[in-house]
C-alpha cells in the first residue's frame, strides 16, 4: 500500500503540498475555507491529544473539498427552479442524494430540462477543472442510475 501511496504522491506532488497549506491554514487560524470562501472551524486542530488531532488534519484538508461540492450543489438548487419554471416547463426538483439532484419530469419535457440543468448544474462555479455533469432517467432513481 505504501508503494502505491508514494507513487501517487510523487505523480502529483502538488497534492501533498496543498494537504501541508490546508494543515498549516488550520493550526495559523483555527479554520480552513472552502473555494467560496466559507469559515469550516477546525476546533481540535491544537489539541494535544494525537488521536483527536490526527482527525482534525484530516478534516482540515477534507473540508474544504466536500464544503465545495455542498456549495456548488445548493448554488444550482437555488437556480434550477427558477430557470425551469423561466423556460416553461412543469419539471420539479425533488430531492437531493449527496452530489445528485432527483427530478420529476414530465416525459416530453425530459430532454429540454436535462438542457437546462446541465447548464446550470456546470455554470454555478468557475474552476480551475470544468464540472462535468452526468444525467439519467428513469421511472425510479434507481432505473436512472
Amino acid at each position: 500500500g505504501r508503494t502505491i501511496i508514494d507513487a501517487y504522491f510523487a505523480q502529483y506532488p502538488g497534492i501533498r503540498q496543498e494537504m501541508e497549506r490546508l494543515k498549516e491554514e488550520a493550526r495559523t487560524h483555527g479554520f480552513v475555507r472552502t473555494p467560496f470562501g466559507r469559515k469550516l472551524w477546525i476546533p481540535d486542530i491544537a489539541t494535544r491529544d494525537p488521536v483527536r488531532r490526527a482527525g482534525a488534519e484530516r478534516a482540515a484538508i477534507n473540508a474544504p473539498f466536500q464544503g465545495g461540492a455542498a456549495e456548488i450543489i445548493k448554488r444550482a438548487m437555488v437556480r434550477l427552479p427558477r430557470a425551469l419554471r423561466d423556460a416553461g416547463l412543469k419539471a420539479r426538483m425533488l430531492l437531493q442524494v449527496h452530489d445528485e439532484l432527483v427530478f420529476e419530469v414530465p416525459e416530453a419535457e425530459v430532454e429540454a430540462t436535462s438542457a437546462i440543468v446541465r447548464q446550470i448544474m456546470e455554470s454555478v462555479a468557475t474552476l480551475r477543472v470544468p464540472l462535468s455533469v452526468d444525467i439519467g432517467q428513469g421511472h425510479s432513481w434507481a432505473e436512472a442510475h
